[in-house]
């Protein structure tokens, strides 16, 4: 769950949602400078469904009793990181191999960067890493995927990714490193704009102007316990949330 201060309360993202705007951004992505997902469709239900691991888990949030508030998704543990991504990309290999490829590349990722952060917790980590890259072997194989395809959409994954968390979490302005262009790795910088939009440079979409979005809760800014927290979950009302993002 993504979780931030908004005024007097706290906006909480499900990390679905999140996820469904990184598709939005996967679908919409592509131009001149930045080759598109490929293929579009499945690398961008990818996109979509890349935390799908963490569905039951957003159902009921653990409490952070420091904050008063459901735990952000940083403040995972080793094993709770592993038990949602270890099993995530089986739970897409009956809608599309392709779509569990992208899943399967995100989670190593993330163990990945987890590991190379706190390396005395890298061995259970980097089983998951080779399991992931065992996976990901098998996949490419059946699939015809080449290494280069693979890495593409593994930073591509990535970058969909950074863009959908600074959008939700209002880091501005925020910088996405190593995205594929056609001439090479690429630095991007989304930043806001006194006319309310977000700009992204240099521009990767297809189109000039994108409107994506996602859907949050709006709770209060802290509970006593759990229980009270799982209540306002429960009583708050969806709350839209839009960007729209202009060259």
């Amino acid at each position: 769950m993504l979780v931030r201060a908004d005024g007097d309360g706290t906006i909480v993202i499900g990390q679905l949602s999140h996820a469904w705007l990184s598709g939005q951004l996967a679908r919409a992505w592509g131009n001149d400078a930045f080759p598109g997902a490929h293929p579009r469709e499945e690398v961008a239900l990818g996109a979509e469904q890349h935390d799908i691991g963490w569905a039951r888990v957003d159902l009921a949030p653990p409490f952070n009793a420091s904050t008063g508030l459901p735990r952000n998704f940083p403040e995972l543990t080793v094993d709770e990181h592993l038990a949602i991504w270890r099993h995530a990309p089986d739970l897409l290999e009956s809608q599309s191999l392709h779509a569990a490829l992208v899943v399967s590349l995100h989670g190593r990722s993330l163990s990945e960067l987890r590991a190379r952060a706190a390396p005395e917790q890298a061995p259970p980590l980097e089983e998951h890493i080779r399991d992931e890259r065992a996976r990901q072997d098998r996949l490419c194989e059946v699939l015809g995927v080449a290494d280069s395809e693979l890495e593409q959409t593994r930073r591509q994954m990535w970058t969909w990714d950074g863009i959908s968390l600074a959008l939700c979490n209002q880091w501005r302005p925020f910088a996405a490193k190593d995205v594929p262009g056609y001439d090479g790795l690429v630095e991007l910088e989304l930043r806001d704009r006194g006319d309310g939009t977000v700009t992204i440079d240099p521009w990767p979409l297809a189109s000039e102007r994108v409107e994506v979005r996602c859907e949050a809760r709006r709770i209060g800014a802290r509970y006593d316990d759990e229980a009270q927290m799982r209540l306002a979950l429960e009583r708050a009302r969806p709350v839209a949330l839009r960007f729209v993002l202009a060259a």
